[in-house]
């Protein structure tokens, strides 16, 4: 495995981010343990969850299910650079959401409780409340921090502006603020690239993609269709995405084939390849893709290559940063 600083803190994270939505709802508790022994086996030391995860209201099912796997011992909690997030809805009450100052500390001390804990190492904002000040935020977060619980700041589905300000109000307040960004990001989502990811590197805030393989589009869903093994890429959105890029994923799939690479490490090592990149986020279910999404750390992509999944998954306008990516 590889390592690297998460944005331009000391801390030393893996550069596969092991992702727990669906411990629970799609993979038992008991293979939820395995995952993350194995993830521990193949140098992985970032994990990433959320208080809401687990499809069952208030109940943070799967940061329930990683404090269990804790309380097994052997280290594993030393080991692991936890980060889970606040935001999402916890109860039927209108303070049980959000990022007041009231629910940013009640929902640590819950987050803290189900996942057995005295430390949170990253705690993220879900999503950006344009109704709470930002003074009120970081006073909350300065607060966590002073009392150990937590130990960084970080942000999930943020604009490039909203880093922006974030990062101008923390610094007013002599605080850290945001160490990372959570987004989506992959070959077909390269929305960030106009200016959310020009914003991060700016201010030293490392990028953690979710949803890397776009809910298995660039995981050899065609393959898997014709195997009659891809269920979710039949329906939704999934399906959607599929008709509107097919040409692009045939092409895709047989490049990575020409390669000797699975589709989805072909597309988290494009990830790896990134500027201000820290960590994709892979969702294993099973253990099998846990084991072959670790390989994608070893596979280098030349420039040819990088070149034919620009023509195959153009970036947005002229690429790169706004504004030179629509203007002179």
């Amino acid at each position: 495995m590889e390592f690297t600083n998460l944005g331009r803190t000391g801390l030393t994270v893996s550069r596969i981010c092991l992702g727990t939505m669906n411990f629970g709802p799609r993979t038992t508790e008991a293979d939820s343990f395995a995952i993350m022994d194995r993830a521990l086996e193949h140098g992985v030391n970032f994990f990433d969850t959320a208080n809401v995860y687990g499809h069952k209201l208030g109940e943070g099912v799967t940061e329930q299910i990683i404090g269990r796997w804790f309380a097994q011992g052997g280290g594993r909690r030393d080991k692991v650079v936890l980060a889970t997030k606040v935001y999402g809805r916890m109860g039927e009450w209108p303070n049980d959401r959000g990022l007041s100052a009231r629910h940013i500390i009640r929902a640590c001390e819950e987050s803290l409780r189900r996942l057995g804990t005295d430390t949170i190492d990253l705690y993220q904002m879900h999503h950006i409340s344009r109704e709470t000040p930002w003074d009120e935020i970081w006073q909350a977060m300065e607060v966590l921090v002073a009392q150990g619980k937590v130990i960084y700041v970080g942000s999930s589905n943020f604009a490039g502006w909203h880093v922006a300000a974030a990062q101008e109000s923390a610094a007013r307040r002599g605080f850290l603020g945001l160490v990372s960004e959570q987004c989506l990001y992959n070959l077909v989502a390269r929305g960030p690239e106009l200016e959310l990811i020009p914003a991060a590197e700016h201010y030293g805030v490392g990028i953690i993609p979710w949803s890397p393989l776009h809910g298995g589009l660039l995981g050899g869903v065609l393959r898997r269709v014709a195997a009659g093994e891809a269920k979710r890429a039949a329906e939704g959105r999934a399906a959607e995405d599929l008709i509107t890029y097919r040409g692009s994923i045939e092409s895709y799939e047989k490049l990575c084939a020409d390669l000797g690479h699975e589709p989805g490490n072909v597309a988290l090592a494009w990830l790896l390849s990134r500027p201000g990149v820290t960590a994709p986020i892979i969702g294993p279910r099973t253990m099998a893709q846990l084991d072959g999404a670790v390989e994608a750390v070893d596979i280098e992509l030349d420039r040819a290559t990088l070149a034919k999944l620009d023509e195959l998954f153009p970036p947005q306008g002229k690429g790169g940063p706004a504004p030179e990516a629509w203007a002179w």
